[in-house]
């Protein structure tokens, strides 16, 4: 099985929505067995909350449902527990490069975007204080990446 772990900075936007997405996906290509999924957040801001709301919403509308999940703090042990750890930004992924326990590890670290590359966006935005646009416009991005993701993988499960 390959782990993957989704992260942005409270776990309540992009991160839960890339889980949600990815997991969707995964689960439609016959895939849930082999890969694993999981979302987490380099802030302990929101931890024990559901994804926001408007996030919940924007993503329903796609047939995606966020309700069971809730936020959760990254670890040091995540990078011994998941064999890709996709950052939403390079903010995140720098807050994650800190907290990675041994330079060894670091490899499993990456921005989601890079499996987008003709999007041209190294960040996925963070919509949490704009309007329902940019949680659409998060979402354009998320599934974009999340199949270029499931590509890869392919030659891995």
């Amino acid at each position: 099985m390959v782990r993957v772990l989704f992260v942005c900075m409270g776990n309540i936007c992009r991160s839960p929505t890339a889980e949600g997405v990815f997991r969707s996906i995964v689960a439609t290509e016959g895939l849930i067995e082999s890969i694993g999924i999981d979302s987490a957040g380099t802030h302990a801001y929101h931890v024990g909350e559901p994804p926001d709301r408007r996030a919940q919403q924007a993503a329903q509308k796609r047939g995606v449902d966020l309700s069971t999940q809730r936020a959760r703090r990254a670890v040091p042990e995540d990078f011994h527990a998941f064999d890709l750890i996709l950052a939403m930004d390079q903010s995140n992924y720098q807050d994650l490069e800190s907290l990675c326990p041994h330079p060894d590890l670091r490899y499993k670290l990456r921005l989601f975007m890079e499996y987008a590359p003709a999007l041209g966006q190294r960040d996925v935005p963070d919509p949490y204080y704009g309007g329902p646009t940019g949680f659409e416009r998060v979402l354009d991005m998320i599934e974009a990446a999340a199949q270029g993701l499931l590509e890869e993988l392919r030659t891995h499960v």
